[in-house]
């Protein structure tokens, strides 16, 4: 069981199918949740919160199906919206005592936990400040405190660096990775920055036309795809290119002595200085990269997983 569930999730708004039979397992510490607009983000959060019923399929959260357990699945999720939900004139410990007593904390112990968790965010000294005169980073940050406050086991922030200066990016930033590191909460991170999700989460699941167009260990996958590696030599030669092929490299070369390489896993740097020494070739610079989450989502979009129906996501 993953901490989020899919078997064949189909989700319609209206007559129009808005999330196509989703189906994976999402088993991560901080999950990813990627895909272009109108890709049914959104509506795949919402589901989880209860707010869409399946028109097939089920999703289920910790075990607990989304629908027809909802009230016990919103009891373990904080949600932090991307669209700023507050009551202006509470300050901002009185609002999020406020959400965490409809999250079902008593009064004592909401208020409590709006303490901690607005000392934890930073924003402790400004908590008796009305919401409405906080800048912009303090409002993301109090909508973090206030989806912490109910103790969730799974924490869903969508959009948490949206609008923030670089500064207060990197807190908000700072902040996911230490509950990430934690370990406690689980956290659905949606986000149209692809360098949000490479620096916070292990997992992703991206999202194509309503249907999983990847969902994937970020890590594992770039292991397993091919790497990308870039020469400056001086003195190579034809002759240089067809051995380097022969190892089993994908190969172009450029003016100026450039070779680009694609090589598999078994190859190492040390293969290639052992035929540049055999042909007399220099190696004056040597560029090794893994594929980026962004070459991962390039490829996610690339892949047409929805062209015919019979394939099995």
């Amino acid at each position: 069981m993953g901490i989020v569930d899919l078997n064949g999730l189909e989700v319609r708004l209206g007559n129009r199918i808005v999330l196509n039979g989703l189906t994976g397992s999402l088993q991560g510490q901080a999950i990813g949740l990627l895909g272009p607009n109108g890709a049914g983000k959104s509506t795949l959060i919402n589901t989880l919160l209860g707010f869409h019923p399946p028109s097939k399929g089920t999703a289920r959260v910790f075990g607990l199906d989304c629908q027809r357990d909802r009230a016990e699945v919103r009891g373990g999720i904080g949600y932090m919206p991307e669209n700023d939900s507050f009551i202006g004139n509470m300050s901002g410990v009185r609002f999020v005592r406020y959400m965490a007593e409809l999250a079902g904390l008593s009064a004592g112990e909401a208020l409590e936990r709006a303490h901690e968790a607005l000392f934890y965010v930073g924003l402790g000294e400004v908590r008796y400040r009305k919401v409405n005169t906080y800048s912009l980073g303090m409002k993301q940050l109090v909508k973090l405190a206030q989806a912490l406050a109910q103790g969730p086991r799974l924490l869903i922030l969508d959009e948490p660096t949206n609008g923030l200066d670089p500064i207060a990016r990197q807190r908000m930033i700072q902040l996911i990775k230490e509950i990430r590191q934690q370990g406690s909460v689980r956290l659905l991170i949606s986000s149209h920055l692809l360098r949000d999700i490479d620096e916070t989460c292990d997992e992703v699941l991206i999202l194509k036309d309503g249907r999983i167009a990847a969902l994937c260990n970020i890590e594992e996958e770039r292991r397993s795809n091919r790497s990308f590696m870039e020469l400056e030599t001086v003195g190579a030669t034809e002759k240089f290119s067809v051995s380097i092929r022969g190892l089993g490299c994908e190969c172009a070369c450029f003016p100026g002595g450039r070779i680009k390489l694609v090589i598999p896993d078994h190859i190492e740097a040390r293969d290639l200085y052992v035929i540049a020494s055999e042909q007399g070739v220099q190696i004056r610079r040597m560029n090794r990269r893994r594929d980026s989450l962004e070459d991962i989502f390039l490829r996610a979009m690339d892949n047409e997983l929805g062209r015919a129906d019979h394939v099995s996501l």
